[in-house]
C-alpha cells in the first residue's frame, strides 16, 4: 500500500513544485529536490523503513549517472521513471551535485541478527574477494573504508539490509544493469545465495567511518574495467538547468 501511495504521491508533488514557479523549474535546490525527498527522507538521509537508500553526500558523477540510468531505462523504477521523464540532463545534473555536497551525519547501523559465523564470511568476501569463483574483494573498486571513490563508485555503508539484497538481487536478474563490461552484474551471479546473505549482513551492520566522503580516485586508475561503474559514460554537462 506505501508504495502505491508513493506512486500516485510522487508526480502529483513535482507537479505541485513546478507550479510554485509557474511552470518553470523552481530557482531553490530546496524546492526543486522536494520529489526526491518524499522517498529519501529529509535532505537524502534516507528513511525509517530502509528500502530507499540515502543519497546525500554520494559522489556526484555516481548520482548523476543513476539518474542518467533511470532516464535511460538501464535502471527500472516505475516511479523514478515517471519523475525524471521530462528532466534534462543539466537538471539532473544539478540536482546530483546539490545531494552530493551535503555533509550530514550518519545513523548507527542496527545491530545484527545473524550468527556472528556469517557475519565473518561477510567480512572475508568484502576484503578478500573469493578467487575459486573469481570474485573479487568489494575493497578493491569501492575503496578500503568502503565509502566509495569520487566521482563515480558509490558507498556500500550507511545503506540496509533489505536495501543492499534488492539491488544484489536485481543485478542477478537483470533487473538492473549498465554498458558492458558489466561487472557487477557478472559478480552477482557469481555468488551464491549464502554469500550474498553474508555480505550484505556484515555491510548493512557496519557504521560509516567519519563524514562517510569518498576517496578521490580517477576512472582510469579503478582496478577493474568495469562498466557498471560507469567510468565510461560522458562527463557531466557544465551548463545550468534553469
Amino acid at each position: 500500500m506505501r508504495s502505491v501511495l508513493r506512486s500516485i504521491a510522487l508526480p502529483l508533488l513535482l507537479c505541485a513544485t513546478l507550479a510554485q514557479a509557474g511552470g518553470q523549474a523552481p530557482s531553490d535546490m530546496t524546492d526543486r529536490v522536494l520529489p526526491c525527498t518524499a522517498c529519501h527522507g529529509k535532505e537524502g538521509r534516507a528513511t525509517p523503513d530502509g528500502y530507499f537508500p540515502r543519497i546525500a553526500g554520494k559522489p556526484v558523477g555516481y548520482l548523476y549517472n543513476q539518474l542518467r540510468n533511470f532516464h535511460e531505462g538501464r535502471r527500472s523504477y516505475p516511479q523514478m521513471a515517471h519523475l525524471l521523464t521530462y528532466l534534462t540532463d543539466d537538471y539532473l545534473y544539478e540536482m546530483a551535485a546539490w545531494f552530493s555536497a551535503l555533509r550530514l551525519p550518519y545513523a548507527a547501523p542496527p545491530p545484527s541478527v545473524v550468527s556472528p559465523r556469517m557475519l565473518r564470511e561477510g567480512e572475508a568476501l568484502v576484503r578478500h574477494g573469493d578467487t575459486a569463483r573469481k570474485i573479487p574483494a568489494c575493497v578493491q573498486c569501492h575503496g578500503e573504508q568502503l565509502t566509495g571513490a569520487a566521482p563515480f563508485i558509490p558507498s556500500l555503508l550507511g545503506l540496509s539490509h533489505d536495501y543492499l539484497g534488492s539491488q544484489l538481487g536485481a543485478w542477478r536478474t537483470g533487473q538492473r544493469h549498465a554498458q558492458a563490461p558489466d561487472c557487477m552484474a557478472d559478480i552477482a551471479r557469481r555468488l551464491s545465495l549464502e554469500q550474498v546473505q553474508a555480505v550484505i549482513s556484515w555491510l548493512s551492520a557496519q557504521p560509516v567511518p567519519g563524514d562517510g566522503r569518498a576517496q578521490e580516485r580517477t576512472p582510469d586508475k579503478l582496478p577493474l574495467d568495469c562498466g557498471s561503474l560507469d567510468a565510461k559514460l560522458p562527463q557531466p554537462p557544465t551548463g545550468s538547468a534553469r
